[in-house]
């Protein structure tokens, strides 16, 4: 662990900490906690100082929205709706937009802020779950991201309604529909939020306590959480000389770690600054207000929504009768299936991996992706398919683009929705296993220098060079899978094993093969 000298000032603070809190002992703990140097490391700080500038603009805001759907007669400075009937909530986004100083321009904020936190906690999980750090001990953790990012789903769908412009409000319409496909609740379910028969006059109201109080509020509880599990377990770490389970190598927060994380949020809060000026996102004025009567062409959520969207596009018209109720199977599948394979599969990964392994240690160096090509490979597939997904949701746009039928795209959607996947796991894992190969090579024979060298008896062989200790390092950081028993195998005295028995045990025992192998 690398030593730094508090400086007397911050002893200072610790002392008059201590002696009245008792937190002296912990502060300096925080001072000298290590971070890693590596920049991947920064994708978590990215949503983080996002959710930050959320809560900044999201504040200011709120002191000028007006959460109502009370029909008034808009005669503000937008000339071009003046005189035009709107909602309340509509007219208060106006008045921000036109007469409240700064206010477009932090509108604008508030939403790229929202489009890059998405992203970052997207990109973010991918490392996570690419390098394998959300095994032991940091299950708990890796459940907790998932949660916000599922979360902050229902956040962004009620963040980009509240408006109630015609963009928004078809969205809502779509949010209407999904809520009645699901069987016997679903009615009433619809009724309590929207107060009646769409659009109602409650939607608005519950949104924004939902978006405002509710959700910000369980992210500040699960980032804290998060956060203090983050310090409690350790960072993890790439592959290194000095790098070991038991040892952390980096940067000390202070002051390193707290210049670098400063600079970061100055530089995110730049760029979103920089995005929102020059970049103009939901003109809302350009769309009108919501009318249940009129729909526009191209009308697309915010990307993030884009694999539910593409789900309700791609799906036929499936219906069945249960019960005496009719079940939409064409509304009810791809609410639940998507985010539910994706989502729940990423949830129970963790557990799944521990089980088929039987790996039950401490994990604290993380894995080089193609050194675990099965889960690689599974990565990549689910990437393909929330993919497809996303791209189907703006089929209406491709087809006018590309020139091509909306039906031909929405077919070809659908063949690449399960064979995308397919292919991608197959070559994704092909890939891997040929940089296994290469790694192996290098370690025999070392790296190729790119000299070609002729030999006495005429034979041209290219030089290879020694490899330096930290190259060696990370190529033999790979770690063997610990095989268990195969299906049908006994002990000595000829008992069978638990754990090749059954269902489940064969599944086990074939899951393990495939992740000792790659295949």
């Amino acid at each position: 662990m690398s030593e730094v000298e508090i400086p007397k000032s911050l002893s200072g603070i610790g002392g008059w900490l201590d002696d009245r809190f008792h937190a002296a002992e912990y502060t300096r703990k925080l001072m000298r906690k290590v971070f890693p140097d590596h920049w991947s490391f920064l994708l978590g700080e990215i949503a983080l100082w996002s959710f930050v500038i959320l809560l900044l603009t999201g504040t200011f805001l709120a002191l000028f929205f007006v959460p109502s759907m009370n029909g008034v007669v808009y005669h503000g400075s937008y000339t071009k709706l003046s005189g035009i009937k709107m909602s309340e909530a509509y007219q208060s986004t106006l008045r921000i937009s036109f007469d409240v100083r700064g206010g477009l321009l932090i509108r604008q904020i508030h939403h790229w802020s929202a489009d890059l936190f998405m992203a970052a906690i997207l990109v973010h999980m991918l490392r996570h779950f690419f390098t394998g750090s959300y095994r032991k001990p940091r299950e708990i953790n890796w459940f907790i991201g998932l949660t916000i990012f599922a979360l902050a789903l229902i956040e962004g769908l009620f963040g980009y309604s509240l408006p109630d412009d015609q963009l928004s409000g078809a969205g809502l319409r779509i949010f209407a529909g999904v809520l009645l496909g699901i069987p016997i609740i679903g009615t009433y379910l619809t009724f309590f939020l929207f107060g009646g028969q769409f659009p109602g006059q409650d939607i608005i109201p519950r949104m924004y306590i939902t978006h405002v109080l509710l959700i910000p509020r369980i992210f500040l509880a699960l980032v804290t959480v998060h956060l203090l599990l983050v310090f409690f377990n350790k960072h993890t770490a790439w592959p290194g000389p000095r790098q070991t389970e038991r040892l952390e190598t980096g940067q000390p927060f202070y002051p390193h770690f707290l210049a670098k994380g400063t600079a970061w949020f100055f530089f995110i809060f730049a760029v979103v600054a920089l995005l929102a000026t020059f970049v103009q996102i939901n003109p809302i004025w350009q769309y009108g207000p919501y009318s249940p009567l009129a729909i526009s062409s191209a009308s697309q959520p915010d990307w993030y929504m884009g694999i539910l969207e593409g789900a309700l596009r791609m799906m036929p018209a499936w219906e069945i009768n249960f019960l005496g109720h009719t079940v939409t199977l064409s509304v009810l599948i791809p609410f639940v299936l998507p985010l539910g394979v994706i989502l729940g599969g990423a949830a129970i990964w963790p557990w799944f991996e521990s089980w088929v392994t039987g790996d039950k240690s401490y994990h604290h160096i993380l894995d080089r992706p193609r050194n675990v090509p099965l889960r690689t490979g599974i990565g990549v597939a689910a990437v393909v398919f929330y993919g497809v997904l996303w791209a189907e949701g703006a089929n209406d746009v491709i087809a006018e683009r590309l020139d091509i039928p909306l039906y031909t795209v929405t077919w070809i959607a659908r063949i690449l929705v399960i064979a995308g996947p397919v292919l991608a796991f197959y070559m994704t894992r092909r890939i891997c296993l040929g940089l296994q190969r290469r790694d192996a090579k290098e370690l025999a024979h070392g790296y190729e220098t790119g000299i070609i060298r002729q030999l006495p008896h005429g034979e041209y062989i290219e030089v290879h060079g020694p490899l330096t200790e930290e190259a060696k390092v990370v190529l033999e950081a790979k770690k063997p899978v610990p095989a268990l028993p195969p299906p049908g195998s006994t002990d000595p005295n000829g008992i069978p094993v638990p754990t090749s028995v059954g269902v489940l045990g064969k599944f086990r025992a074939r899951a393990n093969a495939a992740e000792i192998t790659g295949t």
